[in-house]
């Protein structure tokens, strides 16, 4: 529908309206802010000043104490009010620019008209008593994300409201200057979506509230249920729709939920730098981020070396001719398995009824507690209570039986020498540290052998600590020689009813070595970690009410179920692409499904994303086919250059053909450029080559920011990012041939944005066919 001039007229002269009330409330708010900004320096200049400090009996105590608590009370309530209006302002000066982006006209039966206008955040008119501006996560702006005009409905906290969408209407505002405006139908108007998806790419990524689709509102607004599995196609917008459930989810809940109850668990801290600034945007805190790798790293850092995935994934792409490499493959495989998961639960049972494996406690070289001793012990508790609560039963004993060893110390020479040693201030706190504990009441030491007892006492109680706290720590549990004894013997990891890898005898051998060394691969960090807690007792985060797993096909059946025990509380929403699972334990994975076992039923929900936004249709038609059942991914009608496919004679031609690639796409003003290599070992090399002619950046696992620019990436570390042109260095068949190297290829290729170029030795890899 066309719109007129004077219905534009009208528009700006609204948008005029609005921008001049909200500098009028930015004005007053700076005023607010310097006002209780200065109460907060005073407060805290005189705050010693203003408190009565007396602790010369009770009473004066209690009284010192209360007038403490009330100068914290008061500095404390300024601080929040400082914090909200920073808050307000931000989104003031955001409205500023951008006061909306979209107007729906909705009516009720029986009641009139209402004109409503969304923008990132509410701002409410308090002379008019009207909100000039509603929250694109209020109830009521779900009309704009789900209907077109005509009848339509959106639910409250008070039940479902319906009537007749009459209007829905989209603004392209900068500067307060209506650019570009226009009515459209159920879905956010191409016209829209063209200007947004055909900028450039830059170093972070931004708010999608203008441009939501109807699919991804289902997304970000799912309140029911406990699991929510997003299956969606490169490009379709999945992390953008979990940041902005995350903004809705601390807007719709803001009385209960802080973004310190949110996690989310991303592929890289990379990818945590690229989309840092989103939820900020929205006027939101962002919440906790981390990896799973760096969860690993906190649990067993301190015991083993641990592979991170990085590392499992090129041994996986560049040792194929390597002694082992089948069985490894296999190993990756099996542990990643849900079957693994059981076979370790039968193995714990199994050790409860006999054959735990416990360290001696030694101390300074003599053995205290001997591990025989340790396991009768633990033989002689009912075996009907749980593994961990035996443990604790364990652990109180151990500690009795060290009390009673550093009573036998107290005697003996080395304490002695070890008094001799004692400083005159050592001698001083210790002195003072006994006369807290009423141990002496003169101010002296009395007699000379109560001295030297009550000294040594010390003496051996502070060298005694670190072995105390190691069997509080549980240290004596030799969870490691467990989990080496199950691959050391066949028969016993045959003996529950899993079946075995064929090469399971070289795995185990692998495993075992890798273990003597202090090692750990990636693969066996969460078997080992669930063994251990099935033994010692689980560790639960019950604080966390919602955990994100982004790029989701990368984890195993095994990790997804440890991620439920570890959040029992939480609701989780997973996001991934099977087409992009380049792991080897997704060889076998049966997708999603293992996931959805993990909850009921009625509680789960599966939402398919086919229509991908990221790259051109001719990118995305040039992608699709790649991939078995690729037709299925609908392209979003952007129009841009075909890919193009070229072949290089040898080395130096494919680095000039990748080089005058370069300058030319630079040339047209593309501000992230990508050169993807397969490998970091490839990647290590072009960058060499590259560096002497043009300023690049190389990406490594150990990069932190995202930048800008020109980079070279190996594949798996650019999932998740979106590139303006992306180069594929060598897509040789050499370098792409196996089957399992398919879904990378795809996914390198699938961060392309713009323009996507291709570059091969030799023969094409088979995908390009």
């Amino acid at each position: 529908m066309s719109i007129t001039e004077q219905e534009w007229q009208k528009e700006q002269e609204r948008v005029d309206r609005v921008t001049s009330e909200v500098k009028k409330r930015t004005e007053h708010l700076h005023e607010q802010v310097g006002i209780v900004k200065a109460d907060i320096v005073e407060i805290r200049k005189n705050f010693w000043d203003d408190v009565k400090v007396n602790f010369e009996n009770a009473i004066e105590a209690a009284e010192t104490v209360a007038s403490m608590r009330q100068q914290s009370e008061v500095l404390g309530e300024r601080e929040r009010q400082h914090r909200h209006a920073q808050k307000e302002l931000k989104n003031l000066l955001r409205l500023e620019q951008t006061p909306y982006f979209g107007r729906i006209d909705f009516s009720e039966p029986g009641e009139g008209m209402q004109e409503i206008y969304l923008g990132i955040a509410s701002f409410f008119d308090e002379q008019s008593e009207e909100f000039l501006v509603f929250d694109w996560r209020a109830p009521v702006s779900s009309l704009y994300y789900d209907y077109s005009p005509g009848p339509a409905k959106y639910e409250t906290p008070g039940g479902t409201v319906e009537g007749t969408m009459e209007l829905k209407r989209q603004f392209i505002i900068r500067d307060g200057v209506i650019k570009s405006l226009f009515d459209t139908g159920v879905t956010i108007g191409d016209e829209l979506l063209q200007e947004v998806l055909g900028r450039h790419s830059d170093a972070q990524m931004k708010s999608i509230v203008a441009t939501i689709q109807k699919e991804q509102n289902r997304i970000i607004r799912n309140e029911r249920n406990r699991l929510l599995v997003v299956q969606g196609a490169a490009g379709s917008g999945k992390t953008s729709a979990a940041l902005q459930r995350v903004a809705y989810l601390l807007y719709r809940y803001r009385e209960w939920l802080s973004a310190d109850q949110i996690v989310l668990f991303s592929p890289n801290d990379m990818f945590n730098s690229y989309i840092a600034t989103v939820l900020p945007e929205l006027g939101e805190e962002n919440m906790q981020q981390t990896t799973f790798q760096d969860y690993l790293v906190r649990r067993l850092g301190r015991v083993f070396d641990l592979e991170d995935p990085f590392q499992q994934m090129e041994y996986v792409l560049t040792r194929m001719g390597e002694q082992g490499y089948e069985a490894r493959v296999e190993g990756i495989q099996f542990k990643a398995s849900v079957g693994f998961m059981r076979l370790l639960e039968r193995y714990a049972e199994q050790l409860g009824q006999g054959g735990m494996v416990f360290k001696n406690l030694r101390f300074r070289g003599e053995q205290v507690v001997s591990s025989e001793q340790i396991a009768a012990k633990f033989a002689e508790y009912d075996p009907a209570i749980s593994i961990p609560n035996r443990m604790r039963f364990l652990t109180e004993w151990l500690l009795l039986e060290l009390e009673t060893a550093a009573e036998a110390e107290v005697e003996k020479d080395w304490v002695q020498e070890e008094i001799e040693l004692l400083d005159s201030e050592e001698y001083l706190k210790a002195y003072q540290h006994l006369r807290k504990k009423k141990r002496f009441r003169e101010n002296t030491f009395d007699d000379f052998d109560r001295e030297r007892k009550v000294l040594g006492e010390m003496v051996v109680r502070r060298k005694f600590k670190s072995l105390r706290t190691g069997v509080k720590r549980l240290k004596h549990l030799d969870v490691s020689a467990m989990y080496r004894q199950l691959f050391a013997d066949r028969e016993l990891a045959g003996s529950f009813g899993v079946e075995l890898p064929e090469h399971f005898a070289e795995m185990a051998g692998q495993t075992v070595e890798k273990m003597r060394e202090g090692e750990l691969f990636y693969e066996d960090a969460t078997p080992y970690l669930y063994l251990k807690e099935l033994l010692e007792g689980v560790e639960m985060n019950t604080k966390v009410r919602h955990v994100f797993v982004d790029e989701a096909q990368d984890y195993s059946p095994f990790q997804f179920a440890f991620l439920k025990r570890l959040f029992p509380h939480a609701k989780m929403t997973v996001l991934g692409d099977l087409n992009q699972a380049i792991y080897a334990h997704a060889q076998k994975a049966d997708g999603f499904g293992p996931l959805a076992d993990l909850y009921p039923a009625e509680e789960t929900e599966l939402i398919v994303l086919r229509q991908s936004y990221r790259s051109t249709r001719q990118i995305v038609d040039f992608t699709r086919k790649m991939m078995p059942g690729g037709e299925q991914i609908e392209p979003f009608n952007r129009e841009g250059e075909e890919p193009t496919v070229t072949q290089a004679e040898n080395e130096a031609d494919l680095t000039g053909n990748v080089l005058d690639r370069i300058h030319q796409l630079q040339a047209e003003g593309h501000q992230t450029v990508a050169v993807i290599c397969k490998t970091a070992e490839e990647s290590r090399a072009a960058h060499e080559r590259l560096k002497e002619h043009v300023e690049v950046k190389l990406i490594s696992k150990e990069t932190v920011h995202f930048e800008p620019g020109l980079v070279v990436i190996p594949a798996y570390l650019a999932k998740g990012v979106e590139f303006d042109a992306v180069i594929i260095y060598n897509a040789s068949q050499e370098q792409y041939g196996r089957e399992s190297e398919r879904r990378l290829f795809y996914t390198a290729c699938t961060r392309a944005m713009h323009e996507l170029h291709l570059y091969y030795i030799g023969a094409p890899s088979m995908f390009l066919a």
